[in-house]
């Protein structure tokens, strides 16, 4: 039976999903005016920061093992969002983009086959449905896997090793300041890439840092605390199917915000990925369900 503790927390992930979905036009708004990795240095160190400040006692007792391991993951959480950023500034078609970058949750056992893990009888199913939603992709006239839609396929590469990397060493690391270690290392991981490779001569105006505050504030800091929150209070089952409704809303975002249309095919493409994502959450849905 549910209880009213564990249905405002499902409710909580249901607004972090959105939260999330919102994050990706704040910062498509911001990259009008913003380079890409000068953007994603600003919003996740100041996130990161911000996050800190209500982590301190567990910073300061955290050992030089586990700060390690916490920067590790930073640096491998910092490369996918290196990526996710390019593709987010290059790629036609945000929507899309969101279902690419979810795959990652399918990739996850894959990835953990590289660490001992047994492939789960869902990647059966789920690995195909993907590969097939991929396929009609891919088969849509208007769909190009060009350098941003490539960005988001490798983002999602990596989002599964931090993924699986994570749940090793959540066990083990405070995950207040486990995040808020992760979100600065995005930050300094992208901050030389954009003192290399960028322009530093931009002037972004009012509306600009309009959307980069929202980023940090709403899409970044408010989500993360939010979702650490809510995960502590309901069943990983609940969460687990809750949490892939981010690229639904992302596309809906999209559609309402940018004006973007899907055509049939990318309809039905991105349908698979989305069926590839419960399939992949099976145990959990169906334990979410029998529940």
């Amino acid at each position: 039976m549910v209880t009213n503790t564990e249905a405002r927390a499902d409710l909580a992930l249901v607004v972090v999903t959105l939260l999330a979905a919102a994050g990706w036009i704040f910062s498509k708004e911001a990259l009008q005016a913003f380079s890409p990795l000068t953007f994603v240095a600003m919003r996740f160190v100041s996130a990161g920061v911000l996050l800190g400040l209500f982590a301190g006692p567990s910073l300061r007792a955290m050992t030089l093992e586990q700060w390690k391991r916490a920067l590790i993951l930073g640096l491998c959480f910092g490369s996918a969002m290196v990526f996710w950023i390019l593709g987010l500034q290059h790629a036609s078609h945000i929507g899309v983009g969101a279902f690419l970058t979810s795959l990652g949750v399918v990739l996850v056992p894959v990835v953990a086959m590289f660490f001992g893990d047994h492939l789960p009888p869902s990647s059966r199913f789920s690995i195909p449905l993907a590969a097939a939603g991929l396929a009609l992709l891919s088969l849509d006239g208007e769909f190009k896997l060009g350098w941003g839609e490539s960005a988001f396929v490798a983002a999602a590469v990596l989002f599964a090793l931090t993924f699986v990397m994570n749940s090793r060493a959540a066990a083990r690391l405070p995950v207040l300041p486990l995040t808020s270690i992760q979100l600065v290392m995005v930050g300094l991981v992208s901050l030389p890439l954009a003192w290399i490779f960028e322009d530093h001569d931009l002037h972004p105006d009012l509306a600009a840092w309009g959307w980069l505050l929202a980023s940090i504030l709403i899409a970044t800091s408010l989500r993360f605390l939010l979702q650490t929150w809510a995960q502590g209070k309901t069943p990983a089952s609940s969460a687990a199917v809750i949490m892939v409704l981010e690229p639904v809303w992302t596309a809906i975002l999209a559609i309402l915000w940018f004006d973007e249309a899907m055509t049939l095919v990318q309809i039905l493409g991105c349908g698979l990925i989305f069926s590839a994502l419960l399939a992949s959450r099976w145990n959990a849905l169906r334990s979410m369900l029998m529940g």
